[in-house]
């Protein structure tokens, strides 16, 4: 481990303070806390905000895996994942069940998260409601007032114009019965996996200087009409071209010798997994 750097990167002050705001975040569910996002060696819009939650988190004897859009190599992925490593010298994984935090960008792991573990998500755009309204000052006084009209008419605006709900990630959630969220750019797929998560769940955006959360067993329902019920990505007669896995989230690929489609898992980790059980079996 390097000695150029305090462990985890930040001062212990830094540290701290994201800390107060992860806290408050907790107590709250589905509130934005607004935190000091500190300067990072990586630009903003590239993870800082999930990595300041890591960076402030993580101790001496825990367990990192860092993904990308399912991936464990992207370069997004393994860049954080060094930063992580070689400012704390702690292990890293690429098995989900080992991991004690997990940082992901676009995905929530197949393997369903475990009591103990964090799952840091990385946030683009925090506000729900910022599609609709660009001042900061009125989103606010909305979320206070519980009024949550503008999700509903852009979900709405969607079934009129495309004939459903179309937002392929990012769609909103309703948090314990109480603050409209945006669970960050996850797969449709991935919202049901919030709810009552036996894992505690943190977002952060740095470049918007929020953080928010999901504690363990929460309430997390997808925004939806009675007559337009919520409908998550279908695989179902979909398998895995490399572990024959299903039910599943898939990437819709092209054979480049043949043209023909094939499907296979977008989790790495869970695939190849299930690729050692089925040869060890």
């Amino acid at each position: 481990m390097t000695t150029r750097y305090n462990f985890a990167f930040f001062d212990e002050g830094s540290k701290r303070e994201i800390r107060r705001a992860t806290l408050k975040a907790i107590a709250i569910p589905g509130y934005q806390v607004p935190f000091a996002s500190r300067e990072m060696p990586i630009a903003r819009g590239w993870g800082t905000g999930g990595l300041q939650l890591t960076l402030s988190l993580v101790g001496k004897e825990d367990v990192i895996k860092i993904i990308d859009q399912g991936s464990d190599e992207s370069v997004n992925a393994v860049n954080i994942k060094k930063l992580v490593t070689k400012t704390t010298g702690i292990q890293e994984t690429h098995n989900t069940t080992e991991a004690t935090i997990i940082q992901s960008r676009h995905r929530i792991p197949e393997i369903p998260l475990k009591e103990g573990q964090i799952l840091v998500l990385q946030v683009p755009i925090p506000e729900p409601l910022r599609y609709v309204e660009p001042s900061e000052y009125i989103t606010k006084r909305l979320h206070a007032d519980k009024e949550y009209s503008g999700a509903w008419l852009m979900l709405f605006e969607q079934i009129m114009k495309y004939g459903n709900m179309s937002t392929g990630a990012d769609h909103p959630v309703s948090v314990n019965e109480r603050y409209v969220m945006a669970p960050s750019p996850i797969p449709r797929f991935d919202n049901g996996k919030m709810n009552s998560s036996n894992a505690l769940i943190l977002l952060g955006a740095g470049r918007e200087k929020k953080i928010y959360a999901i504690p363990p067993y929460t309430k997390v329902v997808s925004l939806a009409f009675e007559d337009y019920p919520f409908e998550v990505e279908s695989f179902e007669d979909k398998r895995c071209r490399i572990c024959g896995g299903k039910a599943v989230f898939m990437d819709e690929l092209i054979d480049e010798k043949t043209g023909e489609k094939y499907y296979q898992c977008n989790d790495s980790s869970y695939c190849l997994e299930k690729l050692k059980s089925e040869l060890s079996a």
